[in-house]
């Protein structure tokens, strides 16, 4: 049997390896980073490869550090496949989403493992109903709950565009995990029925404001 852990370190090493090549490497950063000017030339490959790239060690550190503490409970559900199904739907998911909120924006740019990362989250969300959080790293909360109000700040944001983080890319991810997850496991729906519709209702809601031309 596989040391599940091993897959978690791998997925690590790659975003830690790649992303030092971009600190060091403007040309490469830029290369690869996502790229909405580039898409529309063609380079579809920046939708995967920005993935694995950062802006800076921090940004490294937290999205491998949540990664870090989130994988074990989907690997420990989905097995190793169904959790690398996870990452990496989520990640594209994420900047799926990205691109459809911003494909005007011809000099929009993102990096980042966030989308991925945060589709893990809601899947161990999912997966793990009794699962708490901290909030502000103090106070515990239901970890759905958390989900909740994530995404909606996510919207908030996402209207006010008042900061440089891709708010659209962790709500892409969020969707992947969400619906990836409950494709896999489908007992969800029965067993948490009332989470997973809690959890759906910011997902109908941003695509109604898109709809309305309101976000």
């Amino acid at each position: 049997m596989y040391d599940t852990s091993v897959v978690t370190l791998v997925i690590i090493a790659a975003n830690a390896i790649i992303s030092f090549k971009g600190f060091n490497d403007v040309e490469f950063f830029n290369k690869y980073k996502f790229n909405i000017s580039s898409i529309r030339r063609g380079n579809k490959l920046v939708i995967f490869s920005s993935g694995f790239l950062h802006i800076d060690i921090t940004h490294l550190a937290v999205n491998m550090l949540t990664l870090y503490f989130f994988a074990g409970s989907v690997i420990s559900y989905l097995g190793i496949l169904g959790f690398l199904a996870v990452y990496f739907a989520s990640l594209l998911l994420g900047n799926v989403l990205s691109y459809f909120f911003h494909k005007e924006e011809m000099h929009y740019t993102a990096v980042g493992a966030s989308g991925a990362v945060v589709g893990v989250l809601y899947s161990a969300i999912l997966l793990g109903p009794d699962m708490m959080l901290g909030l502000f790293f103090i106070i515990p909360i239901p970890a759905y709950v958390f989900g909740i109000g994530y995404l909606l700040y996510s919207i908030y944001a996402m209207k006010k565009r008042q900061d440089n983080i891709g708010h659209d890319a962790h709500f892409g991810g969020a969707m992947g995990g969400y619906f990836l997850t409950i494709l896999l496991q489908p007992r969800i729906i029965q067993e948490s029925s009332l989470m997973v519709i809690l959890l759906l209702i910011p997902i109908i809601l941003l695509f109604i404001l898109q709809k309305t031309g309101r976000i």
